[in-house]
């Protein structure tokens, strides 16, 4: 039997922290996958002109672009897809739980061995891959999503070829590949490594004790980490809002020859401004794959680019001891 009352309020106290988390969250992901080419860009016919787009470098500098450009609205931009994500893994979590939202808010993998642990992140992935993709491309689009006119979103967020075949999200170039490797390298390196480190409550039943010096040694290496999981989460977030095509005489990923998207407003229009929030890449020149995307980037935009807003990475890692 369900305990209603302790279920609503952990609703409740999950509608409260999107309304802190998603501005933030939008802040992250929208520095991640703004374009700033280093270099000269060509036009559509060959000339040689500068890039004129956003050059946003801090964290909080993108907060107050996206507060003046598109306002309150826009700093909540990806909060439906993210509150449908999250309604529906808390109640999964519930049932799967047998009910008891009390002693646990959020699933956890299963305790089968490295393998079998790589196998259900696997299956977590191709799950959240299609929240993932319209979350980070309702956060990034320069149009307005109503909150509930889903299907007008939709149009908005994806292309012809998305909405006939949706599946074809699950093939987008590279994007499972970076969640795998960032998952792989949680679950292998730091899970083993914080199991013999770092105890959990259910590792005693004596009490939550930390030794000093193990728990420094798991902080360093978290710290360490970042070096490997910051450009995953980077290229994750530039491959998940690069829309796929099928033009004949493109290739799949490329910019199909009919209009894709209805006409919708812009908040450019809403609010004034004469440029969008952020910068993106050309479709017609899309990233091919994990590797490709980290050869352009650091091509184009700079090794640095595959290291923005490090710190939040580190911070998440180092914060993990304490889970």
């Amino acid at each position: 039997m369900f305990d209603i009352l302790a279920l609503l309020l952990l609703l409740v106290s999950l509608a409260i922290s999107l309304l802190i988390s998603i501005p933030l969250v939008g802040a992250l992901v929208r520095l991640r996958a703004n374009y700033n080419p280093k270099g000269l860009q060509l036009d559509d016919e060959g000339n040689v002109e500068p890039h004129t787009g956003p050059v946003v470098t801090t964290f909080f500098g993108m907060l107050r672009r996206v507060k003046r450009i598109e306002g309150w609205a826009g700093l909540y931009k990806g909060l439906m897809p993210s509150l449908i994500e999250t309604t529906f893994l808390t109640l999964f979590a519930v049932i799967a739980l047998n009910g008891n939202p009390r002693q646990h808010g959020r699933t956890t993998p299963p305790e089968s061995g490295i393998i079998g642990t790589l196998i259900y992140a696997a299956f977590s992935i191709i799950l959240s891959m299609p929240a993932t993709i319209l979350t980070y491309r309702a956060i990034t689009t320069p149009y307005k999503l109503p909150y509930f006119r889903l299907m007008y979103s939709l149009r908005i967020l994806l292309t012809p070829t998305e909405r006939r075949r949706p599946w074809i999200l699950f093939l987008t170039p590279g994007l499972f590949l970076a969640q795998f490797l960032r998952s792989a390298y949680l679950i292998i390196v730091l899970r083993t490594i914080r199991r013999f480190l770092v105890p959990t409550t259910s590792d005693t039943t004596s009490g939550f004790e930390i030794h000093p010096i193990k728990f420094t040694v798991y902080a360093v290496i978290a710290i360490l980490s970042t070096a490997v999981l910051c450009p995953l989460e980077v290229m994750t977030t530039k491959l998940a809002i690069q829309r796929n095509h099928a033009a004949a005489e493109y290739n799949s990923v490329e910019q199909e020859v009919e209009p894709d998207a209805v006409s919708g407003e812009e908040y450019v229009e809403y609010s004034g401004a004469e440029e969008d929030v952020i910068g993106l890449r050309h479709e017609k020149d899309p990233y091919l794959g994990l590797l490709d995307c980290a050869r352009r980037v650091s091509q184009e935009e700079g090794w640095q680019a595959l290291y923005r807003v490090w710190w939040f990475t580190m911070l998440v890692g180092v914060g993990s001891a304490f889970a």
